[in-house]
């Protein structure tokens, strides 16, 4: 039989921080699942770390040929596991030892739900923050939430396999916003449980984080959103939050464009307000 749990730890030149991940979801109380790290394409040597050396037959490499980017990552370490329930750590976060325990623990008594997360401890530049309370935590219908920022985060979630592989798991094509993409497309159908404890440390603050170093981020969650209007799955009131957010973003992006000379992205954003306007 397969482990109840597959963790999957998405990988790119992070040597100086993927130990601290890996070894937070070894010493897990819950001790039933499998762990695979996806280097996806890294030039740094993380296969050449001890900690893969140190037998645990629960720890497994897994090296994509090239840099694909974190969604070809996630996906390809859910296809090399089987067990029915996944769940993700960012390698530059952590785990309490408890997390998985309590999280399996909360789906057994809520047999009828597919996707739980957790509260978390949020660290920047080395210190705790307080994060601010739009982003605070909360059960239920996430939906309108969710289409203002990303309310589920990948590292504190599990969710059913069967779930996630109805949603076509993460979009490849998006180079960053690829959780907000996921999320909209599960929360629009389905609620999120939450595990209302802190159960992850959560990092940033780092130069090489997405949000450092993808610009004009915003173009990625409009498409988003124009793809799931495109999907025929939202309610009439699901399909007006959606057009009033698009039309929000598309709104600041085209005025950054216009305001930075971009002619050709700002009509392309001018185009797009006219069609869901």
């Amino acid at each position: 039989m397969p482990p109840s749990v597959a963790v999957i730890i998405p990988t790119y030149n992070r040597t100086h921080l993927i130990e601290r991940a890996v070894v937070s979801v070894l010493g897990q109380t819950f001790r039933d699942f499998d762990l695979v790290v996806v280097d996806d394409g890294s030039t740094d040597n993380i296969a050449g770390l001890s900690l893969f050396k140190n037998g645990d037959p629960r720890l497994r490499y897994s090296r994509l040929p090239k840099n694909r980017g974190v969604s070809a990552a996630r996906n390809a370490g859910v296809k090399a596991t089987s067990a029915p329930w996944l769940a993700f750590l960012d390698s530059d976060d952590e785990w309490l030892p408890e997390k998985l325990e309590k999280q399996v623990r909360w789906t057994s008594e809520h047999p009828d739900m597919h996707i739980v997360q957790t509260r978390e401890i949020w660290i920047r530049h080395g210190k705790r923050v307080n994060p601010p309370k739009t982003h605070e935590k909360f059960e239920g219908d996430l939906f309108a939430a969710s289409l203002e920022r990303c309310m589920i985060t990948p590292s504190s979630v599990m969710l059913r396999r069967t779930l996630f592989q109805s949603m076509g798991g993460f979009n490849e094509s998006l180079p960053a916003c690829e959780d907000y993409d996921l999320w909209l497309r599960i929360t629009c159908r389905y609620p999120v449980g939450l595990v209302d404890e802190y159960l992850l440390k959560r990092y940033g603050g780092h130069a090489d984080q997405l949000s450092a170093t993808v610009p004009v981020l915003d173009r990625f969650r409009i498409q988003s959103v124009i793809d799931l209007l495109a999907g025929n799955v939202l309610s009439e009131e699901q399909k007006a939050l959606a057009r009033k957010n698009l039309l929000k973003r598309a709104h600041i992006v085209a005025e950054g464009y216009k305001k930075h000379g971009k002619t050709e992205e700002y009509e392309r954003y001018k185009r797009i307000i006219a069609q869901f306007g």
